[in-house]
């Protein structure tokens, strides 16, 4: 089993902004069925900053607590600002997470850029942070990130 500290146990027993936004701005899916972490981001904007975010995961502790750190991270953000948020932004702000574990915190990054283009494409507004992004780019991918030989997708 992995070691946790106590700010990823906390947000994993007491996750922040969990649900769904109703008639989001934007929305934003990442995961995998393979790996069993699934993430989806809502967002409310206004006057291009985000207001509000929700989140609903499928996964183990890890995700759950990379999705509430990363929706704490980009409320209250411009959308520039929540484009910049990385998965080493989520990790930092944990206090850190098992090595076998990262890949949650990449789902987060890019559960919020999905969210983002998705207003963006709503919107027909461009932002430089999306600037070649793809949000089915990875679709191929069925492990996102996830390190299957090592057990990375395990569940806690």
């Amino acid at each position: 089993m992995a070691m946790y500290n106590d700010k990823v146990i906390d947000h994993f027993t007491n996750p922040h902004n969990v649900g769904e936004l109703l008639n989001p701005d934007g929305e934003g899916t990442y995961g995998s069925p393979v790996c069993g972490d699934m993430m989806k981001i809502s967002i409310k904007v206004e006057n291009d900053v985000i207001t509000d975010a929700r989140f609903k995961t499928f996964g183990c502790g890890s995700a759950i607590a990379s999705s509430s750190v990363a929706t704490d991270l980009i409320i209250g953000k411009t959308v520039e600002e929540a484009l910049k948020v990385t998965n080493r932004d989520v990790l930092d702000e944990l206090g850190g997470l098992p090595a076998i574990k990262i890949h949650c915190s990449v789902l987060a990054d890019h559960a919020i850029r999905s969210a983002i283009y998705d207003y963006a494409k709503k919107t027909g507004k461009t932002y430089v942070g999306l600037e070649g992004f793809d949000p089915g780019a990875d679709e191929g991918d069925t492990h996102h990130g996830c390190d299957m030989e090592h057990k990375g997708c395990e569940k806690e």
